[in-house]
């Protein structure tokens, strides 16, 4: 069993990030990983600070619209869960490292650590990619995928989704 693989985060057609993360566990359905926050500097985005450090436990799915990251500081605290909205995600073979590829479609949710900060993200954005012209039924799973996992966040937290 493999135990790395690069994540590949694809946007537009184009590699956005690619990144080494640790294998923790491959259901055939779920791909969970560990890594390091990607970036050489910090983020913040005004609601949470992403920086050199911060450990993202990811969590991947081959038939669901949606990857959710559990960010914690370099010494373990609970930070929150950043949730992209994805096509499923696909793993790659190839002659160098095994591919976790995964298209973002521009829509995320944040979830702080206590649970009382449930947001969503880049809905503009989302909509000026211009999916819904290009891929109706996409954009339909990307908005469902959305609406399902903030359901979640309000109704009991992610938790449950990740054991």
């Amino acid at each position: 069993m493999r135990k790395f693989l690069d994540v590949v985060l694809v946007k537009a057609g184009r590699t956005k990030i690619r990144y080494k993360a640790g294998l923790l566990v491959d259901d055939g359905t779920r791909i969970s990983v560990r890594a390091p926050w990607a970036a050489p500097d910090a983020r913040d985005f005004g609601f949470v600070r992403f920086e050199p450090g911060d450990v993202f436990i990811e969590h991947y799915w081959r038939d669901r619209w949606y990857a959710v990251k559990e960010v914690r500081t370099g010494d373990d605290d609970l930070k929150g869960w950043y949730c992209d909205i994805t096509r499923p995600a696909v793993v790659r073979e190839t002659d160098g490292p095994t591919e976790l590829v995964v298209e973002d479609l521009d829509l995320d949710l944040w979830v702080s650590a206590d649970g009382s900060d449930v947001r969503r993200l880049d809905e503009d954005e989302f909509a000026d990619s211009g999916l819904a012209g290009r891929d109706p039924e996409a954009a339909r799973q990307a908005l469902a995928a959305l609406d399902e996992l903030e359901r979640i966040a309000k109704e009991g937290g992610l938790t449950g989704l990740l054991d």
